[in-house]
């Protein structure tokens, strides 16, 4: 029976996807590494037959090549993630993110799988010149996870057009929801103040909190990905977001406006994050169904969660954060 392959399925994104899969009555095979994905993202499904579950990295292409077998199907989100790290470490970045890209491409082309879906970031597009900002908006990637991540997606189309690879890509902005990466590295907004929101502490808001961004609640990322790999054009690029940007301050406010520390504004980041979803829309009649308000209430109910997370202070962050502003401030 045809499987799907989900590299990447023990992550945030990948195991809420993982869910809607099997659900939906289809044979999933999980590949990770579980360097950043977790076996707890699956535990419901550990008794569950139609759940197959392969520890390797995306990098060896025999464990990539036996993962393929029989599929029809793969969601490509293994990657590593998070801005800072890759400063600290383009090599295995790039080597994770644009060769695992390119091995599990190879394998998929080798195995004459029907779809293939890439998860691409938002990130490439930098500090873009326009808002609402559009597919064909200039890749200007500000740092080595967005530079790999945006790599990655050009193998794909290469693919499509030399090998006629059936692949799409979408473009995903500020993913939030359950499960999101609790890890030791200092990222997203949301596990960070959620952590803090649990232990009492202040919330650390970057600059002075006006900064927007396209909050994107998971399971409309999921209904995304499977409208893409149903019906999206092979060789497109989608922009996958909410439509809809909200400030910092309005996420603090719908936290219970507790208490709140500033800390300095980090270079290369834009003030504003915000998709035009126009094309999805439009072309797959896809459209958000999970508004902000909403989901940082799904958020609160399973703020358990972070329970074990980090508390990020404020002389934690700068120690985290210092060679993000030493390679990446403007001179």
């Amino acid at each position: 029976m045809p499987v799907d392959l989900v590299t990447g399925g023990a992550g945030f994104i990948g195991s809420h996807l993982v869910d809607r899969l099997i659900s939906g009555g289809r044979n999933v095979r999980v590949l990770d590494s579980f360097v950043t994905g977790s076996r707890a993202n699956l535990e419901q499904h550990a008794t569950d037959a139609r759940l197959q579950i392969v520890e390797g990295d995306v990098v060896d292409p025999k464990t990539v090549a036996a993962a393929c077998e029989d599929v029809e199907r793969i969601f490509h989100l293994a990657a590593r993630a998070d801005i800072v790290p890759s400063i600290q470490e383009p090599q295995a970045y790039f080597h994770s993110n644009v060769d695992g890209t390119f091995i599990v491409l190879e394998a998929a082309r080798h195995h004459e799988v029907k779809r293939f879906v890439y998860a691409a970031s938002s990130s490439c597009y930098g500090i873009p010149s326009t808002y609402p900002t559009t597919e064909t908006t200039p890749a200007d990637p500000q740092y080595p996870y967005a530079l790999t991540k945006y790599l990655g997606e050009q193998l794909v189309l290469h693919w499509v057009r030399v090998y006629q690879m059936p692949a799409v890509s979408a473009r995903f902005f500020n993913v939030y929801g359950p499960r999101s990466r609790t890890s030791g590295t200092y990222g997203a907004v949301f596990g960070v103040f959620l952590a803090q929101l649990l232990a009492g502490k202040p919330l650390t808001v970057v600059g002075d909190g006006e900064q927007t961004r396209d909050f994107t609640f998971v399971s409309d990322v999921v209904d995304a990905l499977l409208v893409l790999a149903a019906r999206g054009k092979n060789g497109e690029v989608y922009n996958v977001g909410s439509g809809n940007p909200v400030s910092v301050n309005e996420l603090v406010r719908h936290l219970g406006s507790p208490p709140t520390v500033n800390i300095p504004k980090r270079p290369g980041e834009p003030d504003c994050t915000w998709a035009d979803i126009s094309k999805i829309h439009t072309a797959l009649r896809w459209e958000p169904k999970i508004n902000f308000q909403k989901g940082v209430q799904i958020m609160l109910q399973n703020i358990e969660y972070w329970r074990d997370a980090p508390v990020w202070t404020v002389s934690d962050i700068a120690d985290a954060t210092k060679d993000w502003f030493r390679f990446l401030a403007r001179h």
